[in-house]
């Protein structure tokens, strides 16, 4: 089995989400499975919009790995691709196609390894492979279904791979590897303000437009507190063994709040894409207020969409906020997924093996990602995600920048790696206890 081939089949479905369609790339996934005596189960909420569960029996006795993705992507609407975004087109040594990097080439990765190892009979132990629709959209009618109304089907299972992380980084010269063991979750606000009506002809003062506009900027050029979560701490130190002097010392003055944002200023665009994992967030999207063009409104409401770092609160958060913006609001929370902020770590040392059986160079770190998985749908069951989906990229391959982007494409070279270390992953066992 080729990965390319897995990889521009999956593309060419196209699952957009919304509406999402994922039926028929998941009844494709379930027929390749079904060609090797694999049979598999799909649960669905939407009969549209179902999950594909397949047992894929190992040698040893032992916890069940559970390994998994979904197939839905965003969309392309108001971009300009290179190529048909939906072709899976191989041009330049890349594969090219919406889902290449989230999450179609992990996904292909994922079970082009999974057959390999289990006709070859290496797989170690038993793996539940899991494709799931409406990441993109939520997880309702994916792994939050999945969890909520069939948790019997995870028994056992202690670890988890999936998204997102695995991909090489160069920082000062070295390859490092960010595995995703936690991740920020979504805390969406509904702020809103209050002020003088009156009519617009007039100068006002003290308007709700106007603390609007301060609170915006505020956000915009002040950042909450510096906080140093155990992950983030784990992360900077392993950084801090993998990276020559002085790099080494400066990963570890990096976990001193108060110069932890000046430092990651310094050291380049790599690594300033880091300040999110020590702040909470607040990214102001939707403003709603006024109903005509003359009368200066007495409340106008801004929607924020805020990030959480593992075990802050929405309260926590909000006086965050009122501290930044030196301005009164009323706060409503329109969202809120808690995450726990304990971690397992019994994996870490399978997954570093793994990578070091094909880049003895390479070195993992964990990784706090900014956004969110559906890890935090299997989390609630105790069982702990490692976001995993090896790739070696080369140095200047603009990784962040194509994810949901226009030509979003995955080096040829960076999937066959991610099948081979997978490979090894899964031949030793390390989620069996």
């Amino acid at each position: 089995m080729d990965v390319v081939d897995v990889l521009q089949n999956l593309i060419r479905f196209r699952t957009v989400n919304p509406p999402g369609n994922e039926k028929e790339a998941i009844l494709w996934i379930k027929g390749l499975f079904e060609k090797e005596g694999l049979p598999g189960e799909i649960y669905a909420l939407d009969g549209e919009r179902p999950n594909l569960l397949i047992r894929i029996p190992g040698r040893r006795k032992g916890n069940p790995l559970l390994v998994y993705g979904h197939v839905d992507v965003v969309p392309v609407e108001g971009q300009s691709w290179d190529v048909d975004p939906f072709s899976g087109a191989v041009k330049d040594g890349y594969v090219w196609g919406r889902g290449a990097l989230d999450m179609k080439g992990p996904l292909a990765i994922y079970i082009t390894s999974l057959m390999e190892a289990y006709r070859k009979g290496n797989l170690a132990g038993d793996v539940l492979f899991l494709a799931l629709s409406d990441e993109e959209g939520g997880g309702d009618y994916g792994a939050r279904y999945m969890v909520e109304n069939h948790p019997d089907l995870f028994e056992g299972v202690r670890y988890a791979v999936g998204e997102f992380g695995g991909f090489s980084l160069e920082v000062m010269g070295r390859r490092l590897y960010p595995v995703m063991v936690a991740e920020k979750q979504i805390c969406w606000l509904k702020l809103t303000f209050r002020g003088k009506g009156g009519h617009g002809s007039l100068m006002h003062r003290d308007t709700a437009m106007e603390k609007l506009g301060r609170a915006i900027v505020a956000m915009h050029e002040r950042y909450t507190p510096v906080h140093i979560t155990p992950v983030v701490r784990e992360m900077f130190l392993r950084m801090a063994d993998a990276l020559p002097f002085p790099a080494s010392v400066v990963m570890r003055v990096v976990l001193i709040p108060s110069l932890t944002d000046r430092i990651l200023s310094l050291l380049g665009e790599n690594m300033d894409a880091f300040r999110a994992i020590f702040h909470n967030t607040a990214s102001p999207t939707m403003v709603r207020g006024g109903s005509k063009v003359n009368v200066i409104p007495s409340s106008v409401e801004l929607e924020v969409d805020g990030r959480l770092l593992p075990g802050f609160t929405p309260q926590q958060f909000i006086q965050e906020l009122r501290s930044i913006t030196g301005v009164p609001f009323e706060a409503e929370v329109l969202r809120h997924d808690p995450y726990p902020d304990d971690v397992d770590w019994g994996l870490m040392d399978a997954v570093e093996e793994a990578i070091k059986r094909e880049d003895e160079e390479g070195r993992v770190i964990p990784m706090l990602l900014t956004g969110v998985t559906d890890g935090r749908f299997f989390k609630k069951l105790g069982i702990q995600t490692y976001g995993f989906a090896p790739m070696k990229l080369p140095p200047d391959f603009p990784f962040r920048e194509h994810i949901h982007a226009e030509n979003e494409r995955i080096p040829v070279d960076a999937l066959r790696f991610g099948v081979r270390v997978m490979e090894h992953f899964l031949s030793m066992g390390g989620w069996l206890r």
